[in-house]
């Protein structure tokens, strides 16, 4: 593998920092968590971390309203708890990236206290989106724009004026009209590439430029819905690509100073394939997160639609696809592919079992979203009055809320909080624990080598010894119904069976790695996944 460029291939492990490991006894997770599991995440195999955002914030939208951009809130540590775990994780060759949130702020940031304190048409103001509303006294939003955690996309202050987000009312969104932003932006880039930080990931990346003139949307409605359905007024504007430019170059100019390069992956929700490629030519962002085989129902042609669009599009840009399958926003996969099965079932563990398998078996990068690999479900009966999420408090519906992926994780014991936190008389972790969470604590998994922690280790090591696997191209295999499989390189296949019935398998022998029981007698069991090499001769040592 090709370590200068060691983003194209490389497998990166989301850490939702709040809820990771608990170093305090306070019930939420910290940067010294994180830390401390570090040696947990090189046993896994990964090469990188995406921390969540933990810098100063009210924590409305639990870091994604940012008041400093520059420093560390006190519930997650401080710079100096920063800085140790950047060299903790160096000295273990994991590389680090920040999430930085370039689209709105904290409405307590400074920037938009001094614009509320600043009459109309000022300076201060125009570092974001503030307008005149319409009808008799501008009593009515500037426009018809939706939020994306429902309401309207206005909130009216008190000198008559209205001002834009496009996520909550304590979410402002920047106007990159203005060059203080990207002068901004530059200062805070600079900030912690120079703490030694490995790239970041960007929230809301085509987000940034909104149309200059406000004007109504034709489906208020449906730009709310979801991120693949966003108003095109306020998503995904030509100007955005300038921007990245200019942070690509910031970049480069640091690895060419040390030769260590520095990464760009983007959350670029677009309609197509063919949009998202915009995003990563050679002189923007190196990656941008690929969720269309996210969203994908389970059948092989739906995946290999997505995977096929997806090769050509992207990796045809000379970057490489970022495959995801979960994260912080989204229901997790032992759920999601369950469905109706109420806290998944058999059958959605064995298809995210395979699914995983099928994953880092594509060409590109992968990124694993924490707790994926103890095969943890989604948490769907949480009562509504520990629901933290502003989608839930904003809309009364719990259709899209995501707490339920972001229960803190369990690591040892019998009862809640399964070593999460230090247990500290009266504490609890923010999101309470299901009693089976015990079942996927990690020591468990550590010890049972049927587990899913044992499945993406593997898988991982593979991965990583194997030459046929990472960056490179895919050759589709002719395959008996329900069955979908693909040939890395001259000799490694990887072979899935979306249906429940055993099928012929279409390479004979032992697989080298499987997701579930595969006998060797050629035949392929439901819901499995499986990966041979046909030339034995290639096959690693253990």
């Amino acid at each position: 593998m090709n370590r200068h460029h060691w983003w194209r291939d490389a497998v990166i492990y989301q850490v939702y920092v709040r809820s990771f490991l608990d170093s305090t006894g306070d019930g939420v997770g910290d940067l010294a968590g994180v830390r401390a599991g570090l040696p947990y995440l090189k046993k896994l195999g990964v090469d990188g971390i995406w921390l969540s955002p933990f810098y100063p914030s009210p924590q409305h939208d639990h870091g994604y309203d940012v008041v400093d951009y520059c420093d560390v809130d006190p519930l997650f540590g401080d710079l100096a708890e920063f800085d140790l775990l950047v060299r903790a994780a160096r000295r273990l060759g994991i590389k680090v990236l920040l999430d930085i949130v370039p689209n709105h702020c904290s409405s307590e940031h400074p920037w938009f206290r001094e614009a509320l304190a600043s009459p109309p048409g000022t300076p201060a103001r125009a570092r974001f989106h503030f307008a005149d509303g319409r009808g008799p006294g501008g009593a009515e939003p500037p426009n018809n724009w939706h939020a994306m955690f429902g309401g309207p996309a206005w909130t009216r202050v008190g000198d008559g004026q209205w001002y834009l987000h496009m996520f909550t009312p304590e979410q402002p969104d920047w106007n990159w009209r203005a060059p203080e932003i990207g002068a901004e932006f530059d200062r805070v880039l600079r900030f912690w590439l120079d703490r030694g930080v490995d790239g970041f990931r960007i929230d809301v990346a085509a987000g940034l430029f909104k149309h200059p003139d406000l004007p109504d949307s034709d489906d208020p409605e449906a730009d709310a819905r979801t991120r693949d359905s966003v108003n095109p007024l306020a998503w995904n504007q030509p100007e955005v690509h300038d921007v990245w430019r200019q942070w690509r170059a910031t970049c480069d100019e640091y690895a060419a100073r040390d030769g260590r390069e520095r990464l760009l992956v983007g959350e670029v929700s677009v309609p197509t394939a063919r949009e998202h490629a915009l995003y990563v030519r050679p002189d923007e962002l190196h990656q941008a997160f690929f969720f269309d085989l996210l969203g994908a129902p389970w059948n092989p042609d739906a995946f290999r639609k997505v995977i096929s669009e997806a090769m050509q599009d992207i990796a045809g840009t000379g970057s490489t696809v970022t495959w995801v399958l979960n994260n912080h926003d989204q229901v997790r996969t032992v759920t999601r592919y369950g469905e109706p099965a109420p806290e998944g079932s058999g059958l959605g563990a064995a298809r995210a079992r395979a699914a995983a398998l099928l994953m880092l078996a594509l060409p590109g990068a992968a990124y694993i979203y924490q707790g994926e690999e103890l095969g943890l479900p989604e948490v769907v009966d949480l009562p509504d009055d520990v629901l933290t999420d502003p989608i839930f408090h904003r809309t009364g519906s719990r259709a899209r809320v995501r707490d339920g992926c972001r229960v803190p994780l369990p690591w040892s014991g019998q009862a809640s909080p399964f070593g999460f936190t230090s247990g500290v008389e009266g504490v609890k972790p923010w999101l309470p624990q299901p009693q089976w969470f015990a079942e996927h604590a990690t020591d468990r998994a550590l010890a049972d080598t049927r587990s899913f922690w044992h499945l993406y280790r593997d898988g991982l090591q593979l991965r990583a010894s194997l030459p046929q696997l990472g960056e490179g191209t895919l050759r589709w295999l002719d395959t008996p119904p329900g069955v979908l499989a693909f040939a890395r390189g001259d000799d490694l296949v990887c072979a899935v069976n979306f249906g429940t019935a055993p099928t012929p398998a279409p390479v004979s022998g032992t697989p080298l790695l499987a997701s579930g029981p595969c006998p060797e007698s050629g035949v392929l069991p439901g819901s499995t996944a499986a990966w041979w090499i046909t030339d034995p001769s290639s096959t690693p040592n253990p």
